[in-house]
């Protein structure tokens, strides 16, 4: 027969587990959202669009950089999230993405330099995801150091519209410029004051372009060739030029913006950037901009 001692003993480890559990249970539910172990973020657990359904879902695919991509994502998902337009989602691995981990969103953000390492490339399955994506009628931002990526890949250099690439590329030290508002008609920059002061950014030049026609010219920037003193591995015939800055592309049926902007965290904190980057990514999302433009945008 068990004893009332053998009972308790078992009565308290039956109570200890059930404790244990709760616990488990408890920290689960605290968790940061994941979904097929990538998708990490500060919104509630749930699928895409259970917490603000009426938003414009967002995905922002990250995870390899040289710049602090941690950084940089973090400032883009909290300058969308302070619109009240977006709900945005992270994932800092790609490879073998599929169609259905996209399905959800009507944009996507692409932080991502895969620096010409066969390794970091995502794979054809996920290249193929993405552009379909696109392709079908869907948003697409691509952001700074992302212009340098996925050499050869002929569909994303084509949503890009311009590439850093092999002797092709340059920058000057991080300067404070203006932007030069080139269509102020578009719905991206319609409103926006010109010139733009943009604070303490790099100024990309001497990209490889697409042919003439299959990009849209919002803003460029005056590239001053007397402040590269030295520092530009690349030749640079001239004074300077202007230098496309904002552009938008066509790729199927869906919209792309794109911006050489925001090099670090601090850059993607300045004004300029964080007006034309929200309402250029409205724009991808939705084909319209109802984002407002502060009345000094630039101080």
């Amino acid at each position: 027969m068990t004893s009332r001692l053998e009972t308790r003993t078992r009565t308290r480890i039956i109570l200890a587990f059930a404790a244990v559990l709760a616990g488990t249970f408890i920290l689960l539910a605290q968790a940061p959202e994941t979904a097929g172990g990538n998708i990490k973020g500060k919104s509630k657990a749930g699928p895409p669009g259970a917490n603000h359904p009426e938003r414009l879902q967002a995905l922002i695919i990250t995870g390899q950089n040289p710049h602090d991509w941690r950084g940089t994502t973090a400032s883009l998902r909290k300058t969308l999230e302070e619109t009240l337009k977006f709900e945005v989602r992270v994932v800092e691995e790609f490879r073998g993405g599929t169609p259905e981990m996209l399905k959800p969103y009507g944009l996507v953000i692409v932080n991502y330099y895969d620096g010409a390492r066969p390794e970091n490339r995502w794979g054809e399955r996920a290249d193929n995801a993405l552009a379909d994506f696109v392709r079908s009628g869907k948003g697409l931002v691509l952001y700074h150091l992302s212009l340098g990526a996925f050499d050869g890949w002929t569909d994303y250099e084509k949503m890009s519209g311009g590439n850093w690439r092999p002797n092709k590329g340059h920058h000057s030290a991080q300067h404070d410029f203006a932007l030069d508002i080139k269509d102020p008609e578009h719905p991206i920059t319609k409103g926006v004051k010109s010139p733009l002061r943009v604070q303490h950014d790099e100024l990309f030049a001497n990209l490889k372009w697409q042919p003439e026609g299959s990009f849209h010219l919002l803003a460029t920037a005056y590239d001053d060739h007397a402040l590269y003193n030295g520092r530009s591995t690349q030749p640079i015939p001239g004074a300077g030029a202007d230098e496309p800055i904002l552009w938008t592309t066509q790729f199927g049926m869906g919209r792309v913006f794109v911006t050489a902007l925001g090099h670090d965290p601090m850059d993607t904190e300045n004004p300029a950037f964080k007006i034309t980057f929200a309402r250029g990514a409205e724009w991808a999302a939705s084909g319209q901009v109802t984002i407002p433009i502060p009345a000094e945008p630039a101080k």
